[in-house]
C-alpha cells in the first residue's frame, strides 16, 4: 500500500515511529506500507519508490528528499500515485481548511482517506461520505475523537447485531483535568488551569477546551458517524465550565456525586454540559482521561476508557484505521 501522509508534526512522527517499530506485525497481517510522501507547509519528502522513515526522522529537513518550497499537498494529492492519504494537519473548526480541501481531493482522485482532523468532519460529514460512496473510496476517522479510544470500530464491528440509542462521555482531557483537580484539591478554576498549562494539558489559549467547543465538536463526529445523523455544530447546546466553583465540586462530592462535564446525543437531543454524576458511575474517571459510554438495546451500556490525547495514542487510532482499509482491499 503506497501512503502519503499530509502533517508532519507529533502525530505524524508518531504515526512513522510506531510504523517503523511494528514492521514485524505488519508482515504477518500481509500489510506492506510504502510511504512514498510526506507533506509539510514550507515543503515536502517525496519518492515514489519509498522514503526511509528512520532518515525522516532524524534528519527532517536536512534528509536529501526534502524539497523546499514544493507543491503543497492540495495541488499533488490528486496526480499522486498513491493508495492512501493519512491526513493530519491542524484542525480548523471554521472553514475546515486545509485539511477538506486535502480529504476531498484525495476521494476525488480515488484514494482512501485516514484522518485525525476534526475539522472537515464537523463541517462537512456528509458531504464527505457522500464523496467516499460516490468513488468507492474509505474515510475513516477513529483518531478525531477519543484518543486511542477505538469507539467507531467498536460501534462497526463489535456492536453490528446491536442499535445504538445514544452516546454519553467526556470527551475533553484538559476540561476533566481541571476540574478533577479542582474537586481532589478544592482549588480555583484559574489555578487548576494555570496548572493544566504549565503541564502542557492545556494551550496558552484554552477557549476551545474551557467553553466546551472541542468536546462539542467530537459529539457531533460521534453523532453523525454511530447515529448517523446530520447534525452540525450549531445543533448543540453548549456550556463550558469557567462557572464552576471549589465550592460546587464539594457539595457535589458531599452527596456522593462529581461534577463532570458531559456530552450527550441521541436522536433528539445533543449537548455538552457540566452535570452531576454518581461517584460509581462508569463515567466518574479522573484526570485527563476521556470516557465513552455507548447505551445499546441488546448489549445494553458498553462503556470505553482511555487516553484521549498525545502522539502515540493518538497513532494507535489513524494506523488501526489503515489496516482495517488494508484488509478491506486486499479482500476485494
Amino acid at each position: 500500500m503506497k501512503i502519503a501522509i499530509v502533517g508532519f508534526g507529533n502525530v505524524g512522527r508518531a504515526v512513522a515511529e510506531v510504523m517503523l517499530e511494528r514492521r514485524e506485525l505488519f508482515q504477518k497481517v500481509d500489510f506492506e506500507p510504502k510511504v512514498v510522501a510526506v507533506f509539510e507547509r514550507d515543503g515536502s519528502w517525496i519518492d515514489e519508490n519509498g522514503l526511509k522513515l528512520q532518515e525522516l526522522l532524524s534528519k527532517g529537513t536536512s534528509s536529501p528528499s526534502w524539497v523546499e518550497g514544493a507543491a503543497m499537498a492540495e495541488e499533488r494529492l490528486a496526480d499522486l500515485d498513491c493508495d492512501l492519504i493519512v491526513e493530519m494537519t491542524v484542525t480548523n473548526i471554521e472553514d475546515g481548511e486545509p485539511g477538506l480541501t486535502h480529504i476531498v481531493e484525495a476521494l476525488n482522485s480515488g484514494k482512501d482517506v485516514v484522518t485525525s482532523n476534526k475539522g472537515p468532519l464537523v463541517l462537512a460529514f456528509p458531504e464527505l461520505m457522500e464523496i467516499a460512496e460516490k468513488k468507492n473510496r474509505m474515510l475513516l476517522y477513529e483518531a478525531t475523537v477519543g484518543g486511542a479510544i477505538p469507539v467507531f470500530h467498536v460501534a462497526r464491528e463489535a456492536l453490528l447485531v446491536n442499535r445504538i440509542i445514544s452516546i454519553t462521555g467526556i470527551l475533553n482531557g484538559t476540561s476533566n483535568y481541571i476540574l478533577t483537580k479542582m474537586t481532589d484539591e478544592k482549588v480555583s478554576f484559574n489555578a487548576a488551569l494555570r496548572e493544566a498549562q504549565e503541564k502542557g494539558y492545556a494551550e496558552a489559549d484554552p477557549t476551545y477546551d474551557i467553553e466546551g467547543i472541542d468536546a462539542a465538536s467530537k459529539l457531533v463526529i460521534l453523532a453523525n458517524g454511530i447515529l448517523k445523523t446530520s447534525k452540525s455544530i450549531k445543533d448543540v447546546r453548549i456550556e463550558g465550565i469557567t462557572r464552576i466553583t471549589p465550592e460546587m465540586t464539594e457539595l457535589a462530592m458531599e452527596d456522593g456525586y462529581l461534577v463532570k462535564h458531559i456530552g450527550y446525543v441521541d436522536r433528539n437531543r445533543i449537548e455538552v454540559i457540566p452535570r452531576l454524576i454518581p461517584r460509581s458511575s462508569p463515567l466518574a474517571v479522573g484526570g485527563t482521561l476521556n470516557v465513552i459510554s455507548l447505551k445499546t438495546d441488546v448489549a445494553q451500556d458498553i462503556t470505553l476508557i482511555g487516553r484521549g490525547a498525545g502522539p502515540r495514542e493518538t497513532s494507535s487510532a489513524i494506523l488501526g484505521d489503515i489496516l482495517h482499509i488494508n484488509k478491506i482491499r486486499k479482500e476485494n
